[in-house]
């Protein structure tokens, strides 16, 4: 099939310009990734869950949104963010190479081919044609033919790890209509029990992102003072992560006066509300690394903290947090956590419903609440290597006022160990 040496003096041709096959363009880019031996690793869980389940083939999604980013497609090949489609598909073979299903052509494709781990990388488009870029599921079906799959068990898994979407259906028409003999199968959850306990190298991606949390914490922390804006807090805390080398996944900032409090969680599209003296910012940052997430939530005040909020941090927040934080080890259940919430309801006080989530690709479960626990079983009692987002958000008995503190957590075979490292205080900027 021609590349970019047959079609690199007609690129004004769409077809030509699409595929870039064979060229030298970003050659020298270099991206930070997971070792072969660890995508190895990867390749053969999925393969053998593969054998158990007697599937020729996954078609694997992922999307650019929070609790996507990218899912599975990114574990096993890299590409952790997409912003141009719904979604992104990995085909990937029992037997046979992986194939890679991108969004656009050109030089954005040349692009996504340097950074990820596999070799078949291809535009959204039949025949590689501009004018049809986004026909994901005819080139899947190509790719099905290629591998004789035509009459295969293919499963289909799930694009993200919290709301379970599946690819849209105009994808999955494409592949029923012109695989009439196939045998496809919808697969959930598949990718969160193979990294619910994390490889040392995924650890370590996790310990990165949960730097450029405290990072990103204390940009914000030098940047606050009266007469910025929260956009600008958000902008600083980008900053500090993107220049880290890793990527945002959220910044949730929010702003309210300490003296007429009416927050109890930040505000998830941070507005051009200024700061003045005597406010108190509510934030939740989620860092990536390699695809892999931390988080961190620590509250700001901008000038000195007044008696009643320093009160509720001192005997409450902190308090409650840190009797969390004691259930964290190995051998304990997330319903220890759960029971551990007592905490403020016993001392006059409420708090959120949500008190720890699981981390990997993004915030995923298991998850804690007040109420109760949802998790797998496999997951219900804490191992080594877990990783969590402990993240309780008290909240004063009339309900207008609350502080979330939350910090990054790795389960270790003695107990726990934190891994964002910003103090545990009220942070005075």
């Amino acid at each position: 099939m021609p590349g970019f040496v047959d079609n690199r003096k007609n690129l004004d041709n769409s077809q030509n310009y699409v595929d870039l096959r064979g060229s030298q363009f970003y050659a020298d880019a270099v991206y930070d990734n997971f070792s072969k031996k660890e995508y190895q690793r990867r390749h053969k869980l999925v393969r053998s869950f593969m054998e158990k389940e007697q599937l020729d083939c996954l078609v694997i999604g992922g999307g650019g949104y929070h609790f996507s980013s990218c899912y599975g497609v990114g574990w096993l090949t890299g590409h952790t963010r997409e912003w141009h489609s719904m979604a992104v598909y990995l085909v990937f073979p029992r037997d046979g190479e992986p194939t890679l299903v991108y969004s656009m052509g050109g030089p954005q494709l040349e692009a996504a081919r340097r950074s990820v781990v596999i070799d078949d990388v291809r535009p959204s488009g039949t025949q590689f044609q501009a004018s049809s870029l986004g026909h994901f599921g005819d080139v899947i079906v190509a790719r099905l033919k290629e591998l004789k799959l035509e009459d295969g068990n293919i499963g289909i898994t799930d694009c993200d790890s919290r709301f379970h979407d599946y690819m849209p259906v105009n994808q999955y028409n494409a592949m029923v209509e012109n695989l009439p003999q196939a045998r496809f199968r919808f697969i959930k959850g598949l990718f969160h029990e193979l990294w619910s306990i994390k490889s040392d190298e995924e650890v370590d991606a996790i310990e990165k992102a949960a730097l450029l949390c405290d990072r990103a914490v204390e940009a914000m922390v030098d940047r606050a003072k009266p007469g910025v804006r929260e956009y600008e807090l958000r902008a600083a805390a980008a900053n500090a992560i993107i220049e880290g080398g890793g990527d945002f996944n959220f910044l949730i900032i929010g702003s309210t006066p300490m003296s007429n409090p009416k927050m109890f969680f930040g505000n998830v599209r941070p507005s051009a509300r200024i700061l003045q003296e005597g406010d108190i910012v509510i934030d939740e940052l989620a860092a990536e690394y390699k695809g892999f997430h931390a988080q961190i939530g620590t509250p700001i005040c901008v000038g000195t903290p007044t008696a009643k909020v320093k009160e509720f941090f001192d005997n409450i927040v902190l308090p409650g947090f840190q009797t969390l934080e004691e259930t964290l080890k190995p051998g304990n259940t997330l319903e220890d956590v759960r029971s551990a919430s007592t905490f403020f309801r016993q001392r006059g006080y409420q708090s959120g419903p949500v008190i720890m989530h699981g981390l990997g690709v993004s915030s995923e479960g298991p998850e804690v609440t007040v109420q109760k626990v949802n998790a797998e079983p496999y997951e219900f009692q804490m191992q080594p290597n877990m990783t969590f987002m402990l993240e309780p958000d008290p909240i004063i008995p009339e309900g207008t006022f609350g502080i979330l503190l939350g910090h990054s957590f790795l389960i270790t075979k003695t107990g726990r160990r934190r891994l964002t490292q910003y103090p545990l205080q009220l942070a005075v900027a």
